[in-house]
């Protein structure tokens, strides 16, 4: 069963293209954006690994580490990043993890516990599930899990759109519509009751059925 929603992400020791870290300790009071890949030179995730480069300022502005994770050494991580930079226009400017014992796709349900054998010789297709996107918060638990296939490139605007709406819901007793943005009305939460929401939004709120209640964002 895949990690859920709310539990706490699982802690570990790994070897990094910035050096040793036990992850716990790394993320510290931070939010994190853990993302992961199947293996080395492969074509989407090359220019997955430059787009979130490219981003790395709007993921800092919202105070989220960026972290990799490819089921390949760190030495080979290094080499890759110079085809990445020479791809994408920008190299990798956060820690890769080189997953090569498997242990930590096997502790975050992306592999299943009896995977095995050596990194070198299995495939992208051998490591296929090793395509998840974890958002993790300060209080170290899971709050958004994204799984795609190797053929389809990740949408890190709709994940910078998430973590808005994350960081927003955790401050405040709303939720968001869909395809919400950064800005647009928001919905009070529905375990907000009508005379607790009236001491929050004394101007009230827009109604189109009793249990939609549309107020603007917070500032």
């Amino acid at each position: 069963m895949a990690l859920p929603i709310g539990a706490v992400a699982p802690d570990f020791e790994a070897q990094t293209t910035e050096g040793k870290i036990k992850f716990h300790d790394w993320l510290g009071n931070s939010w994190a954006l853990l993302f992961s890949h199947p293996k080395d030179f492969t074509p989407v995730c090359t220019t997955e690994l430059g787009a979130v480069a490219r981003l790395k300022p709007e993921f800092d502005k919202r105070g989220v580490k960026l972290i990799g994770l490819s089921v390949d050494p760190v030495d080979r991580h290094s080499k890759w990043a110079e085809d990445i930079r020479e791809t994408q226009g920008v190299a990798p400017n956060y820690p890769m993890i080189g997953d090569t014992d498997l242990h930590v796709s096997k502790l975050y349900d992306m592999l299943p516990a009896a995977a095995s054998g050596d990194v070198a010789t299995r495939t992208a297709a051998d490591n296929q599930t090793v395509r998840n996107v974890f958002v993790i918060g300060p209080d170290k638990k899971i709050k958004l899990v994204l799984v795609y296939p190797m053929s389809t490139g990740r949408n890190f605007q709709e994940i910078l759109r998430a973590i808005d709406s994350l960081q927003l819901t955790a401050k405040h007793s709303i939720s968001t519509p869909a395809d919400w943005k950064q800005g647009e009305d928001v919905i009070i939460s529905g375990s907000v009751t009508d005379e607790q929401a009236k001491a929050k939004w004394p101007a009230g709120w827009k109604s189109p059925k009793p249990y939609i209640r549309i107020v603007p964002a917070p500032k």
